[in-house]
């Protein structure tokens, strides 16, 4: 639902800067090590394969998975660009594609909030993992979005991303729901955690930005839905606005929060 546009695409890679370490202290315990073969779903413009192949070494193996050719596009030309050489790119949807032997793990970061039911296309996913095979996604969590003192331009930005993604079909709040998602697929209970990107004052630049970069990529659909008036936002200037009212109040705030869980598909 947020398309695959050259300013979509960079967002993506702007993100990874920021929840890229979140990502990767979450693959670390999950047991993400050297040698591992390792299939990463819904890959995007590539960071998150990317993350996965620095972990698993020159020894180990990372095949990403998409649906967007345009984002795989730019995926193989950052791999080449980084000269990354453990890392392989296909098109499709993952849990229709066949491959030759089973993965060590599979990962993923926001997809199953994206799926119809999660549940049901997670167990469709487990046959590419072996007995005993890591499962670790990282999904959101807006619910605690908030500041302090309260900042109701930065509410506002919150409360249309989430109005956003449940009017496109997206599950906002999946990252609570992965113990749910992952029973109901078969796995065992998984091992959760939590981190947040939090900013304060006028040096939360990149932490405003988390948030009203995606309120722009959504803002044309918000718009046509009546969520928000034409113009009401405008796409040029609202993270400094919004920037400003924080440094004016002085304000702590807070984005969605980053949930990891993992688990092992049962011997």
């Amino acid at each position: 639902m947020l398309g695959h546009s050259y300013g979509e695409l960079d967002r993506l890679i702007i993100q990874a800067r920021l929840i890229g370490p979140i990502t990767r202290r979450f693959f670390a315990a999950a047991g993400i090590a050297r040698g591992m073969r390792v299939l990463d779903i819904g890959s995007g413009v590539g960071d998150v394969a990317f993350l996965a192949a620095e972990l698993v070494g020159d020894v180990g193996e990372v095949i990403g998975v998409d649906r967007a050719s345009a984002a795989l596009e730019v995926a193989r030309r950052r791999a080449d660009s980084l000269a990354v050489s453990n890392v392989t790119f296909l098109e499709g949807d993952p849990a229709q594609l066949s491959f030759d032997r089973p993965f060590d793990a599979i990962v993923g970061r926001y997809v199953l909030m994206f799926q119809p039911d999660p549940a049901v296309w997670l167990r469709g996913l487990l046959r590419h993992v072996g007995p005993g095979g890591i499962v670790v996604f990282q999904e959101p969590e807006w619910a605690r979005a908030r500041s302090a003192p309260h900042v109701p331009s930065w509410q506002q930005c919150c409360r249309l991303v989430v109005e956003g993604f449940i009017a496109g079909g997206a599950d906002p709040e999946m990252g609570t729901k992965l113990p749910a998602v992952y029973a109901a697929a078969g796995l065992l209970a998984p091992k959760l955690a939590m981190e947040t990107a939090i900013g304060a004052g006028a040096g939360g630049a990149e932490q405003v930005h988390l948030t009203t970069d995606v309120l722009v990529t959504l803002l044309p659909e918000l718009e046509r839905l009546g969520c928000v008036a034409p113009g009401e936002v405008d796409p040029a200037t609202v993270a400094d606005r919004v920037l400003a009212d924080i440094a004016a109040c002085g304000s702590v705030f807070v984005g969605r929060s980053e949930i990891g869980a993992w688990s092992r598909k049962p011997t």
